[in-house]
């Protein structure tokens, strides 16, 4: 699918929802890049940041299971409104003040990503709203766009933390204070984000309207007949999320500031470079998995990517764990869109909020500890790299366990039959 064709088959709202990925993910990827930094520099220990990221992922469990599940019956548009709300808080709190206990607040009760990825329930709504206005043939393109100018964004944003708050530092600017500047500009964003989704019509309500009419009614989890199977992927995701946690975007830039003593600047280039590559990966996920099937892309592209993982820490100099990570990046998220596009085509139209929002909740759930356990293994310098072997390590567990459990579970459109 041409982004010509793209521009085309979405309605308006699905074009304004399109831009408020493009705002929010730059606003997760400027400050992914600074954020232990900013801790840091606030007078915040590698144990208590560790803690901080993972009430960031506990906090999203909690606040992404009440919004999502509630959204078809309260207003998808409403709970678009509450999520900026608490991104806007978030960024307040975390700008004005180093105080620990109410950082822990923030960070639980707001919205605020360190990984550079999404988090909240933004991704959930939207794509329940996408998919109700899409062809089932054309879903997995279309989410392929849509994580495509997502990572697009969060490369720009990465890129744009790192340059800012490098000239912002060679201007006289203290580290500590530019790096609040940016934290600043990370709440602003969650205000524009706001207003934006004002803009949602209300059209994004009608089938969640009818479905509440209709059909029998759905579980506090608002599952009914998809139930099995959401919780079995959202086992599996858990463990998927859990081993990620341990390498977030945050993390990661510590990793390589520690390692190599690598710049702000040099780091936000380095993950520009990723989060294109990863993008331009989801792009090309729709026409493997429109060859091979949803499942299959899902495994055979995620492993290599988590052999890649493991292999950055064990390279010798600057140039080559950069280049590992580079090439892991260019295959690590061919599955995303194509897992988002599994999970809606296995549930029914009316389920789809909730099935997104409880997958959703099942990943921040497995991804709200592990940061925390890695910022005990980067206060100790012998054991800096094994955040990279565990995470690797237990992603091959998980696409094993995908693929067994999986395979011969095809969507209804059955993609690779529509193209032979």
């Amino acid at each position: 699918m041409r982004l010509t064709t793209l521009l085309t088959d979405l309605t308006p709202d699905g074009r304004v929802l399109f831009g408020t990925r493009v705002l929010r993910l730059f606003a997760y990827g400027l400050l992914s890049v600074i954020l232990a930094l900013y801790l840091t520099e606030a007078g915040i220990n590698e144990r208590q940041i560790g803690l901080l990221l993972s009430a960031t992922l506990a906090g999203d469990i909690v606040v992404s299971l009440i919004i999502t599940t509630r959204a078809d019956r309260i207003g998808r548009r409403r709970m678009l409104l509450l999520g900026a709300g608490l991104m806007l808080f978030a960024g307040v709190v975390f700008a004005s003040t180093a105080y620990l206990p109410l950082l822990f607040i923030a960070a639980f009760a707001g919205i605020i990503s360190p990984s550079g990825n999404e988090i909240g329930p933004f991704l959930s709504i939207e794509q329940a709203a996408l998919s109700q206005t899409l062809p089932d043939k054309k879903r997995t393109a279309v989410f392929a766009w849509y994580h495509l100018i997502g990572s697009f964004a969060t490369a720009l944003g990465a890129l744009g933390g790192g340059v800012l708050a490098q000239s912002m530092q060679a201007g006289g600017m203290s580290a500590l204070e530019s790096y609040r500047t940016l934290v600043w500009v990370y709440a602003g964003l969650g205000l524009v984000l706001g207003l934006l989704f004002s803009r949602v019509s209300h059209s994004v309500e009608v089938v969640s309207a009818r479905a509440a009419s209709s059909d029998a009614p759905a579980s506090r989890l608002g599952l009914h007949k998809s139930r099995g199977i959401v919780l079995r992927l959202s086992a599996l995701f858990s463990l998927d999320a859990f081993a990620g946690g341990f390498v977030v975007q945050s993390i990661v830039a510590y990793w390589f500031y520690v390692r190599f003593g690598v710049s702000p600047a040099v780091l936000g280039s380095v993950f520009f470079g990723a989060n294109v590559l990863a993008g331009v990966s989801a792009l090309a996920a729709a026409r493997v998995a429109a060859r091979i099937g949803l499942i299959n892309t899902m495994v055979f592209t995620h492993i290599p990517s988590n052999i890649l993982l493991i292999l950055v820490p064990l390279m010798p100099n600057l140039p080559l764990a950069i280049l590992a990570l580079l090439l892991r990046f260019s295959i690590s998220q061919m599955d995303v869109p194509t897992r988002q596009s599994y999970t809606m085509s296995v549930v029914t139209p009316e389920e789809r909020s909730a099935a997104a929002g409880v997958t959703s909740v099942a990943r921040s759930v497995g991804a709200a500890v592990s940061p925390s356990l890695a910022g005990l293994l980067l206060a100790v310098p012998a054991l800096l790299s094994v955040p990279f072997f565990l995470s690797g390590g237990l992603k091959i567990v998980y696409d094993l366990l995908l693929y067994r459990g999986f395979q011969t579970h095809q969507p209804p459109e059955n993609v690779v039959q529509e193209t032979t």
